[in-house]
């Protein structure tokens, strides 16, 4: 018998917010989420480079972070699935608002983003997650994908 010692990382998993619950926005509209958005986001790039970011709430919909999750390029950038459900698992979250901007300022939604949402929503589905709301947003307007009855 042969004993083999194996070298394997320890993997710790922690989330620890700085403020009480009752210090938490709550959100209760898309316009809620749009100024907890635009209020993170950097406007120095906002019509350069596309980002995408997520909101991640507890059960009473009060927010417990956003994240930034990708910068792309001027026509796109990449939604990780894994990277936003590992996120919102690892804080404990209930629901995600999504986010992202259109260089443009354009914020009618595109095929690519109808997909993605469909996609992201039927995996947080599984994971007892709900996506609450897909945001495309500018420096002054926005788009609610829930708004418009497509969430």
């Amino acid at each position: 018998m042969v004993n083999t010692s194996f070298k394997v990382a320890e993997i710790e998993v922690s989330y620890k917010p700085h403020y009480k619950v009752a210090e938490r926005p709550q959100i209760s509209s898309s316009n809620d989420a749009y100024e907890i958005f635009i209020q993170q986001w950097n406007m120095s790039k906002i019509e350069l480079v596309e980002e995408f970011k997520i909101l991640l709430l507890n059960r009473r919909n009060r927010v417990l972070g956003v994240v930034h999750i990708s910068s792309g390029g001027v026509s796109g950038t990449i939604a990780d699935p894994k990277v936003i459900f590992a996120t919102a698992l690892k804080t404990g979250s209930s629901g995600i608002i999504l986010a992202h901007n259109h260089p443009s300022s354009e914020v009618d939604p595109s095929s690519e983003d109808l997909n993605l949402t469909k996609k992201l929503s039927a995996g947080a589905t599984l994971l007892d997650l709900k996506i609450l709301d897909h945001l495309i947003i500018s420096p002054d307007r926005f788009y609610s994908f829930a708004d418009e009855s497509l969430m």
